[in-house]
């Protein structure tokens, strides 16, 4: 997005760090969404909120905490019950699901310009997340397209796994850079790719 400014521009170094001896065990980076929203449904009016989620971005979802799913240019995961996060590609996301949802049935926050998006992905990923979280990020307990919200010391995260070997990960803009820095670290072991 191009009036967006990245939080992390003055300590964003692509290329290699860390111990490299294997080769790059993850490969890091910021993910620039057109849109990131967050949906709150009210209590009873989930099945219909759902129905409009469905009707706007065609991602089917059960209510619940953790349920999502991801595609490449959308993801949606349950955050808690009735909380929903949007991720989409293009922009005016919650413009588009303002216009088709009732205030009956819930509200819509847009958070583009409040969150900054991560991306780690590569066959260490789990094993770097697991050292900043309390989570198990096994693909059986943590499966594609679902979502956790959690936190690293004060900085609160939203996590979706959007592949198998991929993490998405959205945090506060005002936190951004300071937990940059923390996946930094936490990846030196395995060496890092920025990408």
């Amino acid at each position: 997005m191009a009036d967006r400014l990245s939080p992390l521009e003055p300590v964003y170094r692509p290329g290699n760090h860390g111990n490299l001896a294997g080769g790059a065990g993850v490969v890091l980076g910021e993910r620039q969404p057109g849109s990131i929203v967050q949906l709150a449904v009210w209590s009873g009016q989930e099945r219909p909120a759902l129905a409009v989620m469905l009707d706007v971005t065609g991602m089917r979802l059960p209510d619940g905490a953790g349920s999502g799913s991801a595609r490449e240019d959308i993801a949606a995961f349950g955050f808690a019950p009735g909380r929903f996060l949007l991720v989409s590609e293009a922009e005016g996301l919650a413009d588009r699901l303002r216009a088709a949802l009732s205030e009956e049935l819930g509200t819509v926050t847009d958070l583009s310009h409040g969150r900054t998006a991560f991306r780690i992905a590569g066959a260490k990923a789990e094993w770097v997340l697991a050292k900043l979280f309390a989570i198990d990020f096994a693909l059986a307990a943590f499966p594609t397209g679902a979502g956790r919200s959690t936190s690293h010391h004060d900085i609160f995260a939203q996590i979706q796994r959007s592949g198998p070997e991929q993490f998405d990960l959205y945090v506060f803009r005002s936190f951004a850079r300071s937990f940059w820095h923390t996946l930094c670290r936490a990846a030196e072991e395995t060496g890092y790719e920025v990408r």
